[in-house]
């Protein structure tokens, strides 16, 4: 690069890739919040590119497999829905593919068992409260965690009937 000299430019280089591979020590990042965290550094956008096509070619930075563990995590540990996990993945940069990919690992039956698992819990902690006041607040939770209409009713009624004393 014509703008600094060889000593320079390798510098620049390694200087921006301590940056990213300090970030990295923390935790995994999509190659988005990378290249913000380098720009906010006042690193200059071509060495940058530089360093994360380096990074992303040797496998430090892989947006795929960043979105496939986050959409599971967030699966597992958090209930969300497929919605809500795409715009998690969406809002921190990631490339449509990558994130249709991470989701295409969940599917409907697993995301009603997961509406209905949590539909149960909310239900259960309610319990004390009149019958409106439990569905409502168990429809607000499901709507939040991404899931639809649909979903979070069928999951509401399914735990409502399971409740029930049987005939």
């Amino acid at each position: 690069m014509p703008w600094l000299t060889p000593d320079a430019h390798a510098q620049a280089v390694e200087a921006a890739r301590e940056i990213v591979l300090r970030r990295l020590d923390r935790s995994a990042a999509p190659r988005a919040a990378l290249a913000d965290l380098l720009e906010r550094k006042a690193v200059d956008p071509r060495i940058a590119e530089e360093v994360l096509d380096r990074l992303e070619a040797v496998g430090v930075i892989d947006d795929a497999a960043y979105a496939a563990r986050l959409a599971r995590t967030r699966f597992a540990e958090k209930g969300a829905a497929r919605r809500a996990i795409a715009e998690e993945l969406r809002r921190k940069g990631l490339e449509e593919s990558d994130v249709a990919a991470a989701l295409d690992q969940i599917d409907s039956e697993d995301e009603n068992e997961a509406a209905l698992a949590l539909a149960r819990k909310k239900l259960i902690s309610t319990r004390h409260l009149p019958w409106e006041v439990r569905r409502r607040r168990t429809a607000a939770m499901l709507g939040r965690k991404g899931y639809s209409r649909e979903t979070t009713l069928r999951a509401i009624e399914d735990a409502l009937d399971e409740e029930r004393p049987p005939r």
